[in-house]
């Protein structure tokens, strides 16, 4: 998006366009979309199901597969709209269901485990990236984040080949720490107490403050639960098909991240996309970051959204992070139209175009545009 394009919007116009959207399909959020929730989330516990009761034959793709699908449906589409108020308005839901139950306390081990903490994702991910998208304070500002590796002396083949790597294992290296980090921050800022920043180093080692806390509140959690208990839960059928479920499970951790990474990382990444160096100042100034920040992959029925976690609405999640799934599939017409009226760039493309996309800013090949 050019800057004389970006700058022309009617930015209150706009406003005034989304927010009829969103006046519209708040009035229709019922029982139905909560009941859409739970298809799509026996979707994903049917995979773990067959996963986990096929692991234990042998190392296989097909369960690694299925339960790396259960636990990705688990986190983007469940943990993910639940966590971020998206069925706390309908009357009569079970209380886990909403955002003030859904993975606090005790209830982390039945509703979402993970390597991010849920309370440490909330904050990060719902909070910060959402209301700061493609700032410099955005923590999940891709071209900000990778700036060592952008400018570094390593030959580009390498760096494509170091984010491969990246790329299989994130989710514990990158978002664990990461977003225990924002949380302990904001703690520190709400007592009124000084928050440093420790070295890469010492949020590792175990007998460090910050290390202890990343081990005890996120790796070590999610590692005996999913590596531990689980597994010995075939202990009736011998060693060899416990060995068998930790293998399947270590390959469906990697599969989980390659998935993850497809999906997120190009959400908010390109030679297209725009990053911002201050706060907006306006809600049309706000609605129209959210729109030329954001990148959309195809869409339209339940299947295509399984695979995508519903992460292929994110130009219309932005708008409204507090919707339920479902109500995504009826506004992205909608959306693309005020788009087409305000002559504003509506990018959905497939995921893998989008990738190497993301892929060529990770490594400097190519920079986001900054219209403003």
């Amino acid at each position: 998006m050019n800057v004389e394009l970006y700058h022309a919007v009617d930015r209150e116009q706009l406003a005034k366009d989304i927010d009829a959207i969103q006046k519209d399909i708040l009035r229709e959020t019922s029982m139905s979309d909560f009941e859409h929730l739970q298809k799509i989330e026996r979707w994903g516990k049917i995979c773990s199901a067959i996963g986990y009761g096929t692991a234990w034959i042998a190392p296989n793709p097909i369960s690694a597969y299925l339960i790396s699908q259960g636990n990705f449906t688990r986190w983007t589409t469940i943990a993910h709209h639940v966590l971020h108020r998206g069925y706390d308005k309908i009357e009569g839901i079970p209380p886990e269901y909403t955002s003030k139950k859904f993975g606090r306390g005790w209830r982390r081990y039945l509703d979402w485990i993970d390597w991010m903490h849920p309370n440490a994702w909330d904050k990060e991910h719902n909070d910060i990236h959402h209301y700061h998208l493609g700032e410099e304070i955005d923590p999940d500002q891709v071209e900000y984040n990778m700036e060592t590796l952008r400018g570094s002396n390593i030959p580009r083949w390498g760096r494509y080949l170091l984010l491969g790597v990246m790329a299989a294992t994130w989710k514990v290296f990158y978002y664990a720490p990461s977003t225990l980090t924002e949380m302990r921050a904001l703690e520190a800022k709400k007592a009124g107490r000084p928050w440093v920043e420790t070295t890469r180093a010492d949020k590792w080692n175990p007998f460090k403050p910050a290390g202890r806390d990343l081990w005890i509140s996120c790796l070590l959690p999610y590692s005996i639960v999913r590596f531990g208990v689980i597994p010995l839960l075939f202990f009736p059928l011998g060693a060899v098909a416990i060995t068998n479920v930790i293998i399947n499970s270590l390959i469906a951790e990697v599969m989980t991240n390659l998935h993850s990474f497809l999906v997120i990382g190009p959400n908010h990444t390109g030679d297209d996309v725009c990053m911002f160096k201050e706060k907006a100042s306006s809600k049309g100034e706000f609605y129209l970051r959210q729109i030329v920040g954001s990148v959309n992959y195809p869409t339209g029925t339940n299947l295509l959204d399984f695979l995508h976690g519903w992460l292929n609405y994110q130009i219309e999640h932005h708008l409204w992070p507090d919707m339920a799934a479902s109500q995504y599939q009826k506004v992205q017409p909608r959306v693309k139209a005020v788009c087409e009226k305000h002559n504003i760039p509506y990018i959905q493309e497939s995921v893998f175009k989008r990738l190497w996309k993301t892929l060529d800013v990770m490594v400097g090949k190519t920079s986001m545009l900054k219209p403003a």
